[in-house]
């Protein structure tokens, strides 16, 4: 009987450490939720706080080129400007670590990329692998009333930028909707994004928990409108 008690009690702990540990798995870890603060709070324009999350980044373990990556990465989403001021902060912070004996890693720069196939069709295809739906060969809504943008959206964005390995499909879509959470009224294009983070490997429990980083970080109004675009994905994921 002891023996039997023994069992189911080793069987029981064995099962709260499994369960544990698929309870982290399921959540963000440090790294990204600074890729959250740092791109919401540089599309914001608070430079100030900024500064703070991108030495709290690298102290997490992000190395320079990932953070470089990500600020390059989110100009596609709220500008150039936004993107070059964040990169200015960045390196103010990093002379300010330099002077205080602090060496960051500088970590991997991207992979040449193979650019023998057309660039369009290049990123027309990651655009289909990120939204697991067949891209059409017609033109429509805003890409037909503006061919231009459509062109520039598929051969620059999708080849160009996310072709580049520096970060993942799953990072780059935390940097995208951190963005587009910050700055507000693209609800459409938020309810895309967080579809594909959950194309990508994300979890709803991920996502949640990057609502509640935007709201503590940027503001309760942005906060409950991501949540109220979350809620939607997610229950239409359901059905």
């Amino acid at each position: 009987m002891k023996k039997i008690s023994l069992y189911i009690a080793i069987i029981t702990l064995l099962l709260g450490i499994s369960g544990n540990i698929n309870a982290q798995n399921r959540m963000l870890d440090e790294k990204q939720r600074k890729i959250i603060t740092i791109s919401a709070l540089t599309a914001k324009g608070d430079l100030q706080k900024l500064k703070t999350e991108l030495n709290a980044g690298l102290d997490a373990g992000l190395t320079v080129n990932q953070i470089k990556e990500a600020l390059v990465h989110l100009y596609a989403y709220c500008g150039f400007p936004r993107s070059i001021r964040g990169l200015q902060t960045f390196m103010e912070v990093l002379d300010e670590r330099k002077a205080n004996g602090i060496t960051d890693e500088l970590g991997a720069d991207a992979s040449p990329i193979n650019d023998d196939g057309n660039k369009y069709e290049r990123g027309k295809k990651i655009l289909g692998e990120l939204t697991r739906t067949p891209q059409p060969e017609t033109l429509s809504g805003y890409s037909a009333f503006a061919p231009a943008i459509d062109s520039f959206l598929k051969e620059h964005l999708f080849a160009d930028i996310f072709e580049r390995d520096v970060l993942t499909y799953a990072e780059r879509e935390l940097v995208t909707v951190s963005v587009i959470s910050s700055i507000g009224k693209a609800e459409p294009m938020l309810r895309s994004h967080l579809t594909i983070c959950l194309n990508v490997g994300l979890t709803p429990e991920q996502l949640n928990e990057f609502v509640e980083i935007i709201q503590s970080t940027i503001g309760k109004k942005e906060g409950k409108s991501a949540r109220s675009v979350l809620d939607d994905v997610l229950g239409n994921r359901k059905q």
